[in-house]
């Protein structure tokens, strides 16, 4: 979208992303800060605020992490200051020990709390549902079926948090943060970004003595959400019949829509709370009803809730859910269809899906031409080669990932933010004989790495940690780091250099490469690997830009071609490199294909002959 477009005027329909849609739900309220550490699906909800935080007179930040996020915009609501933070599903994990106790202090002013779920891990480790967060910290959970309604229930998510002075959550899905849909823009009010902090530590010092009084409060709160809930505007009863589908969020679609392929006309309960359920208007909808069919993504939060609800009542009513549509993966038409089908006897079975009469090759996900964190790779495995040894390869979140994939299978353990080196403390301890190797990007590293590293120095645990800095934290859209010392409006920041942090702590041997010139890399990581086998702590930064960046704004120009006299046919540029601009011609030399290449040189660096030549 254009830069300015999410501050269209009140009345206007404007085709908006889902995140789009929160961040101008957000802007609507008077939101006065936000704060986000970058993860898909998530990215753009605070990149859409900072694209106009200068304009609007707000504060956005990029955070290190979404724990420091949470806490800059829970400690704004606390000072009267509306406030959002945002994050994939993983990050709550991150931001979980300050969100557990937001609940006992509250706020004073709407803070809004985004989690952008995953199913089917389009991006992500896990599939987590993280309603689940909302029972286990005692707050309430929206969660929008479309654009539109992402875009309503942050301003009323806002309010209710507002009202309650209590945090909300916000539950959006990929499906839903990156489909696109018409939204109708409301009014701006005047954000509210100056707060005041009267000093009261009986409210927001969660000593012992003051949190055995917040606990018995929130349980009352809690009772008071189930009430409003019942009357929640975006919870409402459709059609009738004597089987009902409770449908929450995005499983409101699927269920209209089976029941229109399907032909059936059924009771259907929206539900825009998952957390708490709104017991009143539950027990409205089961009236004169013999079954319920549950639709829900992922985990049986509102089933479970449900049949709790039902067993304190005393309503023999057969409750179906996840026993015909399962927590596993994406919802779908069909799957839903089929479950609305078996429960109402109907034959119904879904169409074969059409297939292509000639099937496309998979293609596995590769880092991109020219990306400095292949020729990283290379150079290690040809180091490793050089010493005999066989390392434990740690690795971390982020496009370095694809290390895991062939030629390099260069990552053994992929787990979370900062596992690499946490990990790696473990594995240096219990495997012997075997060079422990941690491999971690650049954002990461100020995420969750330091930590660890400390820990690692302060134990004297040898191991390598190779920081792949590209100077972006490119795998969720490019967003700044303390690395880059750009902040998220672009306005300048406080340069933090990961190889003076290492230095600082002790770190033994400390050397930043560039990662295009592999045989003085080469040189360096053997150099590494040696001290760490010593019992050494290394710190090695291979630092170049990302290729992509570095294309756009002209650090890299031209191409490369294959001079076929001094080409011997090795395929070592194929086989051990695997750059994707390089492919095997008809007459079995390797070519390089201009529209791919990104002019890096790394070819030419490693090919024996010296086959490829530069092109302007």
């Amino acid at each position: 979208m254009k830069k300015y477009e999410i501050l269209e005027k009140p009345g206007s329909i404007v085709l908006l992303l889902g995140n789009e849609a929160i961040a101008r739900g957000a802007i609507e309220y008077g939101v006065g800060v936000a704060a986000a550490y970058p993860g898909t699906p998530s990215s753009e909800i605070v990149e859409t605020l900072a694209n106009v935080a200068k304009v609007l007179g707000i504060y956005v930040e990029w955070s290190i992490n979404e724990k420091t996020a949470f806490e800059i915009a829970y400690s704004s609501a606390m000072s009267g200051v509306p406030s959002l933070t945002a994050m994939k599903h993983v990050g709550l994990n991150v931001a979980s020990d300050p969100l557990m106790t937001s609940a006992y202090t509250g706020v004073k002013a709407g803070f809004i709390i985004v989690t952008a779920d995953d199913p089917y891990m389009h991006s992500s480790q896990n599939e987590q549902d993280n309603r689940w967060y909302g029972l286990h910290a005692y707050i309430p959970v929206l969660e929008p079926c479309d654009p539109q309604e992402a875009k309503d229930l942050t301003i009323k998510g806002l309010e209710i948090s507002e009202f309650f002075q209590h945090p909300v959550i916000l539950r959006s899905v990929t499906r839903l943060s990156h489909a696109r849909a018409p939204v109708k823009l409301g009014e701006i009010r005047k954000p509210r970004i100056e707060g005041s902090f009267p000093r009261d530590p009986s409210r927001w010092a969660v000593v012992p003595g003051n949190a055995r009084r917040m606990k018995r409060q929130i349980v009352d709160k809690w009772r008071r959400f189930e009430e409003y809930f019942s009357d929640f505007p975006y919870n409402k009863i459709e059609g009738e019949g004597s089987t009902l589908i409770i449908a929450s969020g995005i499983g409101y679609n699927y269920a209209v829509e089976a029941a229109d392929l399907l032909k059936v006309k059924i009771k259907i309960l929206k539900i825009s709370t998952p957390v708490p359920l709104p017991r009143k208007l539950i027990l409205k909808a089961v009236d004169n009803v013999d079954k319920v069919l549950v639709v829900e993504e992922c985990d049986p939060i509102v089933e479970l809730q449900l049949k709790s609800v039902l067993l304190d009542e005393g309503l023999n009513i057969k409750v179906y859910g996840e026993n015909l549509l399962g927590r596993v993966g994406e919802l779908t038409v069909d799957r839903v269809a089929l479950a609305i089908s078996k429960i109402m006897g109907l034959d119904w079975d879904p169409p074969t899906p059409l297939k292509p009469s000639i099937e496309p090759p998979p293609r596995s996900p590769i880092l991109c031409p020219g990306c400095p964190h292949r020729a990283t790779f290379y150079a290690l495995k040809i180091a490793v080669k050089k010493l005999g040894v066989d390392p434990i390869y740690s690795g971390d979140i982020g496009c370095y990932s694809l290390g895991i994939q062939p030629p390099f299978n260069m990552q053994d353990v992929i787990v979370e933010m900062g596992g690499s080196i946490g990990l790696a403390n473990g594995f240096s301890r219990t495997v012997k004989g075997r060079p422990v190797v941690a491999i971690i990007g650049d954002s990461t590293f100020f995420h969750a790495g330091i930590p660890p590293l400390v820990n690692a120095v302060y134990n004297r645990t040898p191991m390598l940690i190779l920081v792949l800095d590209n100077e972006t934290t490119a795998m969720t859209g490019f967003q700044p780091h303390p690395g880059t010392g750009v902040k998220a409006d672009g306005s300048p920041g406080r340069k933090v250099l990961i190889e003076r942090i290492a230095e600082a702590i002790g770190v033994d041997f400390v050397e930043v490469f560039d990662p295009y010139k592999v045989k003085q890399v080469v040189d360096v990581l053997v150099k590494g690997l040696k001290k760490v086998m010593e019992g050494g702590v290394v710190v090695l930064v291979a630092r170049r830009e990302c290729s992509l960046n570095a294309r756009r704004i002209g650090f890299l120009k031209g191409f490369y071609e294959v001079d076929k006299s001094r080409c011997v046919k090795c395929m070592l540029c194929v086989n051990e490199f695997a750059c994707p601009a390089i492919r095997v011609g008809d007459d079995g030399y390797p070519s390089v294909l201009q529209t791919l290449c990104s002019g890096c040189g790394v070819c030419y660096e490693i090919c024996p002959m010296k086959a490829f030549i530069r092109k302007e």
